[in-house]
């Protein structure tokens, strides 16, 4: 397809589906991706947190980029996470990604050494020129331990390809600040991560969110965008409300910090999607959490999608 910037609407960062054997399970995969697409999703975002990345091998990254760039055909746009501790992996990532047809790659700082502004700045101008894609930064310092500070922001923005930010950070102060920066830039994407922050995101000026509930009610979000770009108020909060009953149910049962990953991917298997597996090191839920989570969904009114017990 031809590349539309900035990115905007709803783009679903993916899961990951597993066998029960820990392999990729082809089957789930484009099954999510055309639920997701017929849900309306503006795109779709792999390799990020929701896909559990850094936990799989290159090898396994090779496989979800390749099927999910042939099984999408073109239909919306695919991002490719190629954030690594070694910039030759990121870098042999997003070459891998241009062969397949995806349309951008998305760039968190290296997580391992924390690296201080300059470093970081000079890491992106560094590998950059090598891209074979535009791509965006990924600013999640909850994992990296670092965020792309706003002055920072702002020196990069006369990167060649450099086209958006994803914002992790929750931090709506940041997020305005870059719509500042970028409002002469009418091809740079500010998109949020928070799903409970997209809306206000979108009525600020944001160009919409890369939202993890999109993987298993990718309508709902696809709806509260939509009134949030039509400031369509009313329903905006209707739609919201239903958000943040859903992000309680589903992402509260687990222990931090990964109690959102295990509690969409329970929430998935339950509508048979795909299981409940998770990359090693992480384990799934135990047997009372995934019945607190059924009941929640019980609860919410989506007994009859439900997949039997």
């Amino acid at each position: 397809m031809s590349l539309n910037l900035p990115f905007k609407g709803i783009i679903t960062p993916l899961v990951t589906p597993f066998t029960q054997h820990g392999d990729l399970d082809v089957d789930s995969l484009k099954g999510l991706l055309d639920h997701i697409i017929e849900g309306g999703v503006h795109g779709v975002f792999v390799l990020g947190t929701s896909g559990e990345a850094p936990s799989l091998s290159h090898e396994m990254q090779r496989e979800v980029v390749a099927h999910t760039c042939q099984h999408v055909a073109c239909r919306i746009p695919v991002l490719v996470g190629i954030s690594d501790t070694s910039p030759d992996e990121s870098l042999a990532l997003a070459q891998f990604a241009a062969e397949q047809q995806a349309d951008a790659v998305v760039l968190a700082a290296p997580y391992y050494f924390p690296m201080h502004q300059h470093d970081l700045e000079q890491y992106v101008r560094d590998l950059a020129p090598e891209l074979p894609l535009p791509f965006l930064l990924y600013n999640m310092p909850s994992h990296t331990k670092v965020a792309f500070e706003v002055s920072t922001i702002e020196r990069l923005l006369d990167v060649q390809g450099f086209v958006g930010v994803k914002d992790s950070s929750g931090n709506m102060h940041y997020f305005n600040q870059l719509l500042q920066l970028a409002a002469d830039r009418p091809d740079f994407s500010l998109l949020m991560g928070p799903e409970e922050l997209m809306a206000e995101a979108v009525l600020m000026g944001g160009h919409g969110g890369i939202s993890g509930g999109s993987n298993l009610f990718p309508d709902l979000y696809v709806s509260l965008y939509e009134a949030a770009l039509t400031e369509d108020l009313r329903e905006t909060h209707r739609l919201q409300q239903q958000v943040m009953r859903l992000s309680k149910a589903i992402y509260t049962v687990g222990q931090p910090p990964t109690g959102y990953l295990t509690g969409i991917k329970t929430a998935l298997s339950m509508f048979g999607r795909c299981t409940a597996k998770l990359a090693s090191p992480l384990y799934p839920l135990s047997d009372p959490e995934q019945a607190q989570i059924r009941q929640h969904l019980i609860d919410l009114g989506y007994a009859d999608q439900l997949s039997p017990v």
